[in-house]
């Protein structure tokens, strides 16, 4: 991961030093849905990296609303409209292929950020695995290892899928942990994670833990959970999203959150779109961003997403 690291690094450091052999005029952004927080700071990331490259730049950037068809034309409208580079938040991992290969066909470099995307010439995100065992190891201690619980699941895309898969882990080695339900999705938004927690709160008088898959989902939760004046459980999402801050420190059941950048990691994905467009490969085309976990203890000295 060290090694990963200092590559992202290097490849962000870039942003002085990129010849002028291949200048990034025009990029197009695809993304999940700019209706989340972490979408928008992502957005704001690459247009300040693709700016520091080329302070005349284009930036074209669009939220594909978790919409595989809607994503699959906004990839043909970036061709269109002749860009250097894309960057993808694949709606759906394997399926994005077609588009990734028509744009790579028409010589543009495509990134993917957040999760990963069959065929693009890179990936930067979260080590979502990790952010995944750790909020749920913080569940397993609270709880010391016994208890009733839910994982709060979202969009089928990898970085949930890794989230998902570390939290299970996790649970899979404490003996006393029931999960109650763990394929539920709450779309990855406010509104989905309250309706979603509304139908737990109802079919179980009691919870001790949720773990959901992104600050959004968790503060839909919490919210939910108010409504109905359920008051025994703890929550664990990922994001360390501005949001999950003021819950961290205020009267929510919210008790953790396993950290992500999007607006560095956005930098980081531009940045090794110019290597490649100059035709430097990274060693490693899986950047993986370590994860630190939020908590109402340390949460006063979170520093919080990058940002201008």
């Amino acid at each position: 991961m060290i090694k990963r690291l200092l590559l992202a690094s290097a490849a962000l450091a870039l942003s002085t030093q990129v010849g002028a052999a291949a200048e990034l005029k025009k990029i197009g952004v695809t993304l999940g849905s700019l209706g989340n927080p972490f979408f928008v700071a992502l957005a704001n990331g690459a247009k300040a990296k693709a700016q520091e490259t080329n302070p005349k730049v284009e930036v074209i950037s669009t939220s594909a609303d978790y919409d595989l068809n809607k994503q699959f034309t906004q990839m043909d409208n970036f061709i269109a409209a002749g860009v250097n580079m894309i960057l993808v938040n694949a709606v759906d991992p394997k399926a994005i292929l077609p588009a990734i290969k028509r744009a790579q066909a028409a010589g543009i470099v495509v990134v993917a950020v957040d999760v990963a995307a069959a065929g693009a010439d890179a990936t930067v995100q979260t080590n979502n695995v990790q952010a995944g065992q750790i909020a749920c190891q913080f569940i397993v201690d609270k709880l010391n290892g016994k208890g009733d619980v839910i994982i709060q699941n979202g969009p089928q895309v990898s970085a949930v899928i890794d989230r998902v898969k570390g939290c299970k882990e996790v649970f899979g080695k404490a003996s006393g942990i029931k999960v109650l339900s763990d394929d539920q999705d709450a779309k990855g938004s406010r509104e989905g994670g309250l309706n979603v927690m509304q139908g737990y709160l109802t079919r179980w008088p009691h919870i001790d833990a949720v773990f959901s898959i992104n600050d959004p989902q968790a503060i839909g939760s919490d919210l939910a959970a108010k409504q109905l004046n359920r008051k025994e459980m703890i929550i664990t999402s990922v994001d360390g999203a501005p949001d999950i801050e003021v819950a961290l420190k205020g009267n929510t059941l919210v008790q953790a959150s396993s950290s992500q950048d999007p607006y560095m990691m956005a930098q980081i994905a531009v940045a090794t779109g110019v290597e490649i467009m100059n035709g430097k490969k990274p060693a490693d085309p899986m950047i993986l961003m370590p994860s630190k976990l939020i908590t109402r203890d340390n949460v006063g000295e979170y520093k919080g997403w990058t940002s201008r």
